[in-house]
């Protein structure tokens, strides 16, 4: 019946006092039970290539894009390939990488990165990730990743042809691996009341958080409602069922006082 449940927050309201202890219940808070909508972090991905690796890289005869984005790196490095052939490298793997931003992320502000190989890469481990712009759904670049791997896979193999893996070694992350270079257009600010959406969506829980911010910061800062109209939750035993008699049955109406 509600697919968002709200709180319509007026503004001019402390926001400190909203981010302290305004709890629904004991030992519940609020931002453990809401977030602001709109306020949420943000995918961003990008290609590069990692270099460094100890033979273990991708079989560039048999992924080609690798051997070409190495070929294009060195062009912009202002270095020719062009007469150097088909050229086998084991030290290099095309890869993918990708990260959150999280809200109100400023530039310049660092955030982790995830890497995974996409080609034949046997493992990751003791690469480093050279510069990979990160782009958003919109196309536009909002950090720059860079830098050595932590892999917590193994993977090795015998003379003998035994073969041993652990996890999984062609992924792997880069703590503070990305420098945010965009930060991403806000909605909360210029605006005459935010929103809060439940994580659960309860009419009771509105209700409850409703009446605890009011209490904090004084009647009609809140109100609980969802997107559509605004709802006033009463107590169950205020509302009658209806009763669905057959024709031909003669009812007596009884009203009670009280």
């Amino acid at each position: 019946m509600m697919r968002h449940l709200v709180l319509i927050i007026v503004l001019g309201l402390m926001w400190p006092a909203l981010s302290q202890a305004l709890t629904v219940e004991p030992s519940q808070r609020i931002k453990d039970l809401a977030s602001f909508a709109g306020v949420r972090d943000n995918q961003i991905i990008g290609y590069g290539i990692v270099v460094g690796l100890p033979g273990t890289g991708d079989q560039t005869t048999q992924v080609p894009f690798t051997l070409q984005s190495i070929q294009n790196m060195l062009a912009r490095q202002g270095l020719s390939t062009a007469g150097a052939g088909n050229v086998q490298l084991k030290n290099v793997a095309a890869v993918m990488v990708t990260a959150n931003l999280p809200p109100f992320a400023k530039p310049g502000q660092q955030i982790d990165v995830t890497v995974s190989s996409i080609g034949s890469a046997k493992s990751l481990r003791g690469g480093e990730l050279l510069m990979t712009p990160l782009k958003g759904v919109d196309g536009q670049i909002y950090a720059i990743a860079q830098g050595s791997m932590l892999v917590g896979g193994l993977d090795a193999s015998g003379k003998d042809g035994s073969r041993v893996t652990v996890n999984i070694p062609t992924a792997g992350r880069i703590p503070n691996g990305a420098m945010v270079e965009r930060a991403v257009a806000s909605t909360m600010g210029g605006v005459n009341s935010v929103f809060l959406n439940l994580n659960s969506p309860d009419f009771t829980t509105a209700k409850n958080m409703e009446q605890a911010i009011n209490q904090a910061l004084g009647g009609g800062a809140a109100n609980a409602g969802n997107t559509l109209s605004q709802y006033l939750i009463e107590r169950a035993e205020q509302y009658q069922p209806v009763i669905e008699m057959p024709t031909g049955i003669d009812v007596e109406i009884v009203f009670l006082e009280g």
